[in-house]
């Protein structure tokens, strides 16, 4: 009896990791307002984990995990074909990101719109400018080493390779400032990428003493981590598509995961969990936690069969990824340049709101007026059933925009 063509093999429960993970992304991205939101929807200010924090390492486990099931046709196509697909994705993705940072090239100056420089210099005498990193960016340049890691160093020098990077981002961390190497100012990451990207085109979200500090978190640095979450990702791809969907399967799936988390928490110890700088323990514990994860939805929904209303909600955000994230990006952006007259100030001068914050100052904050938390995760919810519609939509439709 001829044995089943595991690589034709579909899991389900992977397409619905990978859309939950795009959903919460949204969500995580899109509350109410900033100054209202509950704990575990928050990232964590410096060392430790919120759920929030998990989002983005498991959307790189999951282009991992994809990747395990084109890398076989790439390898079979040639080192030609390869580079030419992988170069290309990585551009499209990389441009992608950097033209949602500058979106919508337009903002408002006092009543006039004018245009978005490339970088200028503030009120203060600031150098502010287009953030050239980002998200997109940071899953652009993981996808394309851990991709060439993969492609010329196979699975074992892969994973070799992998723990010398995450040993090495440890030690470096530690030799470049021996005193206070995990500290957001003692971190020696933020003066390279400074010197790389310059002051101007970096994330200036962090505060210190009500001032912005500079500093980015998805940074040249810290990517070190990101590339190898990939590399593991796509060595679980590859353990599941060899093993197929059995419960040996998921009894090492989830045995592999425990040991990833154990070791992740112990290297805490010495190397903090910290998404922000990307750590090396952050990479094992989240991808330990992805592996456990992973491994009950496969026993659920492959073996169990249990495929339900939740399911299929997350199953249309896997399917359509990045264009929903980008898109998610995108509306609020382009839609700041519309104006809504809500108020005067102090001064008696007009001030204006967006028509996102329009909807949630008048639709969903007002449901909830002695607690705005809920009202800002009502907004949040909103937002997931708007982006939803659309790519339930274009599922019927069968759209799907791959890049």
């Amino acid at each position: 009896m001829p044995k089943p063509n595991l690589m034709k093999e579909r899991f389900y429960s992977l397409d619905v990791f990978r859309g939950a993970t795009v959903c919460l992304m949204i969500m995580v991205n899109n509350p109410g307002s900033w100054e209202h939101i509950y704990a575990p929807l928050d990232h964590s200010p410096w060392h430790g984990v919120t759920p929030t924090d998990l989002v983005f390492p498991f959307f790189l486990f999951a282009v991992g995990n994809a990747l395990a099931f084109v890398m076989p046709r790439l390898q079979a196509a040639g080192p030609s074909a390869f580079w030419k697909k992988v170069i290309k994705r990585t551009l499209l993705i990389f441009i992608m990101g950097l033209f949602l940072n500058w979106l919508p090239f337009l903002k408002w100056d006092n009543n006039n719109i004018v245009f978005k420089p490339w970088s200028y210099f503030d009120a203060e005498g600031y150098p502010q400018g287009v953030r050239i990193m980002g998200v997109l960016q940071r899953i652009a340049l993981a996808y394309f080493f851990a991709s060439v890691i993969i492609y010329y160093l196979k699975i074992r020098g892969a994973f070799v390779f992998s723990c010398v990077l995450l040993l090495g981002y440890w030690l470096l961390c530690i030799a470049a400032n021996p005193i206070d190497p995990f500290s957001l100012y003692g971190w020696f990451g933020t003066h390279i990428d400074t010197s790389i990207l310059g002051e101007a085109h970096m994330y200036h979200g962090e505060l210190r003493n009500g001032h912005p500090v500079v500093f980015d978190p998805e940074g040249l640095m810290s990517t070190f981590g990101a590339i190898v979450q990939v590399i593991f990702g796509y060595f679980v791809g590859d353990y599941i598509i060899k093993k197929g969907k059995t419960p040996e399967m998921i009894n090492g799936l989830f045995v592999a995961g425990a040991v990833f988390l154990f070791a992740g928490y112990a290297w805490d110890m010495v190397f903090p969990i910290n998404k922000k700088i990307w750590t090396s323990s952050y990479v094992v514990y989240s991808t330990g936690l992805a592996m456990v994860i992973i491994a009950v939805m496969i026993y659920l929904i492959e073996l169990k069969k249990l495929k339900g209303w939740l399911s299929r909600f997350f199953d249309v955000f896997g399917k359509n990824p990045l264009f929903i994230f980008v898109l998610s990006g995108f509306l609020p952006r382009v839609l700041a340049l519309v104006r809504i007259p809500s108020s005067l100030d102090a001064n008696g001068n007009q001030l204006y709101i967006t028509p996102f914050g329009w909807f949630y100052e008048h639709i969903c904050k007002p449901v909830f007026p002695n607690n705005l938390n809920n009202g800002s995760l009502l907004y949040a919810l909103c937002m997931i059933t708007f982006y939803w519609i659309i790519v339930y939509w274009m599922d019927k439709k069968k759209i799907y925009i791959k890049v």
